[in-house]
């Protein structure tokens, strides 16, 4: 078995990668007959001798190897046909930006195995970096607060500090007495709890952090049945998983109590919004700044009107207009939304990237597949699988599998 390891080419250039070079050897060691080549990458976060010292070839082509891992959607022109690639492809949702992407997959005779779609048998995600992405979220909403309200001051997440060095910059900063609302149930939100402890600022319930002002900053985090319900008020979590359509959101009722939203919900176009556009003309909304660290265009946030970079992280959103203008500036929004947090933090999240790859899904792939990987796969040999049929427009296929002419 030959596993490739492909240079990110999606722009900007993403600078994680799925094995770091010390795993690299590690799997040379352990896996008989196992092969690991890297493409040559100028911005991979570990550089090219790294991996030749650990023992992987590195070079431009990688026509031989069976297996390609990346992190971002592969650019079209980049893609090998007839290869099986593992990466992101953010295309399950039927994103329209990568409807080119899944159709050339399909035109080539890919197979497709998304990250995103690894799921253990209770459907809880294995794989991803979202932990990083709460940490780095939560970084650049709390630095967004500050500027706006010149409270504080907070440097931007340098990416060749590690996460311990990140966390040492919190020491003898003092967060003043501010509500923060913390959404989401997964690794995301982990990560966005674990900046809310290393700031001590301190969780309350629900009903308290409507009902009380505290002389201190708090946060309340809403998940599942604090954030939506029934028109009679239950919420049951298979029922809600299978038909969210049937619920409404519970978020308006925390509007005129936060002051910066923290979302780590997932979203997808059933699921209702934490709020509506309108809600942003409320004489009581409250909240200054959100750090949409989901990040779905007009998704969850539907003030979310599109991607910002790690260089400028935030831009505003008029609260009457809609209109995106310039951050920090009065009667506007601040929105943080960038799509590749975790790069701000490159190695710590490439090793434990590579770890969950070793633990749960390589196995698997150099043993010919389990239906862990079956579940995952969205196209095989540039046909979907039938859990993914009701992709077949967007991937420009008739129901007879055959290609849109």
């Amino acid at each position: 078995m030959k596993i490739g390891l492909i240079r990110e080419g999606k722009v900007p250039a993403d600078n994680r990668v799925a094995l770091t070079p010390a795993q690299c050897r590690w799997l040379l060691k352990t896996q008989k007959g196992l092969e690991i080549f890297a493409q040559s990458s100028p911005t991979r976060c570990f550089p090219d001798i790294d991996y030749t010292q650990a023992g992987v070839v590195v070079q431009e082509d990688m026509a031989q190897c069976d297996i390609l891992l990346g992190i971002k959607e592969v650019p079209v022109d980049m893609l090998i046909p007839q290869k099986t690639y593992l990466f992101f492809s953010h295309t399950k949702k039927l994103q329209e930006h990568n409807r080119k992407l899944m159709r050339t997959i399909i035109e080539k005779k890919i197979t497709l195995i998304d990250y995103e779609c690894l799921e253990h048998d209770d459907g809880a995600r294995i794989i991803g970096f979202g932990f990083f992405a709460g940490v780095v979220g939560a970084h650049n909403g709390i630095r967004a607060y500050g500027l706006r309200t010149k409270a504080f001051k907070l440097d931007k997440v340098n990416p060749k500090k590690n996460l311990q060095h990140l966390f040492h910059t919190y020491f003898g900063l003092k967060v003043p007495n501010i509500k923060i609302a913390v959404t989401g149930s997964g690794r995301v939100s982990h990560g966005l709890l674990e900046v809310m402890n290393l700031l001590e600022i301190r969780e309350v319930d629900p009903q308290h952090y409507v009902d009380r002002d505290f002389p201190y900053p708090v946060f309340v985090h809403l998940k599942g049945g604090n954030l939506y319900e029934k028109e009679n008020g239950e919420y049951n979590r298979d029922e809600f998983h299978k038909h969210p359509e049937l619920y409404r959101c519970k978020f308006p009722t925390y509007i005129p109590h936060t002051d910066i939203l923290m979302n780590g919900v997932y979203w997808d176009k059933n699921i209702p919004r934490l709020f509506s556009m309108a809600d942003l003309k409320r004489p009581d909304f409250r909240i200054q700044t959100i750090a949409d660290i989901t990040d779905d265009f007009k998704g969850s946030v539907p003030c979310n009107l599109g991607d910002s970079s790690i260089d400028d992280p935030v831009y505003g959103v008029d609260r009457i207009s809609g209109e995106k203008t310039a951050p920090y500036l009065p009667g506007s929004i601040d929105i943080m939304a960038v799509g590749n947090l975790p790069n701000e933090l490159p190695r710590d999240a490439s090793r434990y990237f590579g770890e969950q790859m070793i633990k749960f899904v390589l196995g698997d792939l150099l043993a010919g597949g389990s239906e862990l990987i079956n579940r995952a796969t969205i196209a095989k040999d540039g046909k979907l699988n039938t859990l993914f049929d009701y992709m077949s427009e967007y991937a420009g296929l008739k129901r007879n599998g055959h290609l849109i002419d």
